[in-house]
């Protein structure tokens, strides 16, 4: 599941506050914070038992007819090379992992530990050590993607990819690496010095890339908080100038924060507000005019040392359209001196008069700056195969497969550079969809076909499902319905969350019929939208339908391994899922998508992601796939204030009254300093025209 945007300003389904650096907002949709719940998961090692015998409710996952076991099947020589090298542990590993792509489905009224093995056979692949957490770029992820192809066609599934393959590939943005070309000037009184790269200075992973020269000013902690009644830049003239601000902010802004929001909360356990993330830091000094930012640790939030932050460790936007890097504390207290001012006492009178402290640097201090970021690109691809059926119409059954790497920007262990394992999130959901793939193919034909869809790039942004919408392998205006299955594999006390049930008026019965069936329990919510990859669906106005199992204290990170997988239960969920899709599938009647109205409550991870959030409501959805400069509206929620102001999906928002808006963090940032009943005035590009309108902020419903 695609991490908070506060990777981020928070994820529609799954936000974890972190520190100030761990702003969530390239997945979010408008915020929603969920708490993570402590699980007491299976020891390592064990798994959840199968049931002992199967009952009506595994017989949907049975095949109409048996398929014969080809001999070959059991024969390593004919295993792939990049199974072969993998045994998962056990002396018959390499031999299941064959049997997975090549054997048929039990006969019916066999026992269903047959289903729970080949589940449990793809997750343990999919999240085995050696895979490496199948980042973008990586060429696990590459394996990952054979690995699907190869199960899709060993089932009889016709590849339905690009060129008659069954990969559809495209490219992204991975992250960034520092360029060779990184340097810092500085010219004093005294005499001119070169600082040293990475050891007097680096370069913020999102900073912009150029070169700046000319005075400088300090702005405290480059913050404007009117909650606070406090503003670094009121009557500061940083136009054309370097800001040089602290990090984190003021004691007060959480104190003050926790008496209104979190009353008994020590203090050492409040977090920091939105105006300690370093971006909200670059956006306010680049909205002001300012040429870069410079950073500097400050001592009562970062004590006594002095450390520079890793490059690539901080969330934000590809590109912050400002140069921004942190010096060295010892390098500032040089340049305040010089103006008989120090950073110790600059804080201190900050914390005392609760008053901006900014100036402008003795005159005679220049900075040249010259910041090299360079961003590292990929080639990542979709898997696609098709079962057609009697018409053109179809149903997408989705899933998506990459997940962190080794952890890195997303990572909710953001101290260890280790495999990121994503055995729930989500080899669990790809599992599910090669599992329900092989029961549809050893099936008799439907009325309406199925597409089954793999998505790489979710993680970074749901760039994959976006990818495909916009560019889909078969036409998009006969896709009836999109089934996504995100994190599935860990049911507890046999309850899974279901979104999207308002986006057709049958999903309700039919959910609510099939959950009933198989004796599980199900909390449903409406909307079509969160951060997973239904969402680019239902922006296009497909129905759609989102299986989820819930958040765990394993989410984003090394421990969300395989063992801790319930493969019995979500072989049960399968046939749950199975029913519901074949009353769409067999349904004379095609579908009619509704946009849904906001859920008022809903369980974790199922709804809405405009529900709860920042600052007042807009209603877009924003639209993950990369744009030069803006935000791409997937769509404008029906009755919302965008909506009611003539807005539309897919207008690219460019500026919110005089303010540039070149990334989702921007206008996050945006609306998160607006107020209920403001008018703003916005420009979007509506094709090659830009449009202007005024929206009237609401309160969010």
């Amino acid at each position: 599941m695609a991490i908070f945007l506060a990777k981020r300003l928070s994820s529609g389904r799954k936000k974890l506050a972190g520190s100030d650096e761990r702003d969530p907002s390239r997945h979010g949709l408008e915020d929603r914070a969920y708490t993570i719940e402590n699980r007491n998961p299976p020891a390592f090692g064990q798994r959840s038992p199968a049931p002992a015998a199967i009952g009506s409710r595994m017989n949907l996952l049975q095949p109409a007819k048996q398929a014969k076991v080809p001999e070959a099947a059991m024969q390593l020589s004919h295993v792939p090379r990049f199974l072969r090298i993998r045994c998962l542990g056990s002396p018959s590993g390499c031999l299941v992992l064959a049997a997975l792509l090549l054997v048929g489905w039990p006969a019916q009224g066999a026992p269903d530990e047959q289903a729970v093995e080949r589940y449990m056979g793809h997750v343990e692949f999919l999240a085995s050590p050696e895979m490496r957490g199948r980042g973008a770029g990586m060429p696990e992820l590459d394996e990952a993607a054979e690995y699907i192809a190869q199960a899709l066609k060993a089932q009889g599934v016709e590849p339905a990819g690009d060129d008659g393959t069954y990969l559809q590939p495209f490219e992204v943005t991975t992250g960034a690496s520092m360029g060779e070309d990184n340097s810092l000037r500085v010219e004093r009184k005294r005499g001119a010095s070169e600082l040293e790269s990475k050891q007097d200075f680096i370069p913020i992973n999102f900073s912009g890339s150029g070169s700046v020269e000319g005075e400088v000013v300090f702005a405290g902690y480059g913050a404007t908080a009117e909650e606070f009644d406090y503003d670094d830049y009121f009557h500061l003239n940083v136009e054309d100038k370097i800001v040089l601000v602290m990090r984190y902010e003021p004691r007060f802004f959480s104190e003050e924060a926790s008496s209104e929001q979190e009353e008994g909360r020590s203090g050492s356990s409040r977090r920091m507000t939105r105006h300690s993330h370093l971006i909200a830091k670059a956006i306010q000094a680049r909205k002001r005019g300012a040429k870069a930012v410079l950073l500097v640790n400050s001592r009562t939030r970062g004590g006594s040392r002095d450390r520079l932050i890793r490059f690539g460790s901080v969330s934000g936007p590809t590109d912050a359209g400002i140069p921004m890097v942190q010096i060295r504390r010892t390098i500032a207290e040089q340049w305040l001196r010089g103006s008989g001012r120090s950073l110790r006492l600059l804080e201190r009178d900050i914390e005392e008069s609760k008053q901006p402290q900014s100036f402008q640097l003795a005159s005679s201090l220049r900075v040249s700056l010259s910041v090299d970021v360079e961003h590292e690109r990929a080639m990542v691809s979709n898997v696609a195969g098709y079962l057609p059926g009697k018409s053109e119409e179809y149903l997408v059954v989705g899933a998506h497969y990459d997940h962190l790497g080794l952890g890195g920007e997303g990572s909710l262990a953001p101290n260890r550079r280790a495999p990121h394992l994503g055995a729930d999130d989500n080899a669990s959901g790809v599992a599910a969809i090669l599992e329900l793939a092989r029961s549809y193919a050893q099936a008799d034909e439907r009325e309406r076909g199925v597409l089954f869809l793999a998505f790489a790039g979710e993680e970074i942004g749901l760039l994959g499902s976006s990818h495909w919408v916009e560019n889909p392998t078969l036409p998009l205006e006969n896709a009836v319905a999109m089934f996504n299955f995100d994190m599935v594999g860990r049911i507890e006390n046999r309850k899974l969350y279901v979104g999207g049930v308002g986006t057709a008026e049958p999903f309700e019965a039919l959910v609510q019929a099939a959950a009933t069936e198989h004796e599980l329990r199900v909390d449903r919510s409406k909307s079509g939208y969160s951060s997973s990859d239904h969402t680019s669906f239902a922006a296009k106005k497909v129905p759609v339908l989102f299986f989820f199992s819930g958040l765990h204290s394993d989410y984003h990170k090394p421990t969300d391994t395989a063992d801790k997988i319930d493969g019995a239960t979500t072989v049960e969920m399968l046939a749950m899922a199975r029913q519901i899709i074949d009353g769409v599938a067999e349904r004379p009647e095609r579908l009619a998508f509704i946009k849904a109205a906001p859920d008022s409550s809903h369980g974790p991870g199922a709804g809405d992601g405009e529900q709860r959030g920042y600052g007042p409501w807009f209603g877009s959805i924003p639209d993950f796939g990369e744009v030069p400069n803006g935000v791409k509206f997937a769509d404008v929620r029906e009755g919302s204030p965008a909506a009611k102001a003539g807005l539309q999906g897919g207008d690219i928002l460019t500026h919110w009254n005089d303010a540039a808006i070149t990334n989702l963090y921007d206008f996050t940032y945006a609306l998160r300093d607006s107020k209920v009943g403001d008018v703003v005035t916005v420009r979007v590009l509506r094709g090659a025209q830009e449009v202007t309108a005024k929206v009237t902020l609401a309160p969010r419903p």
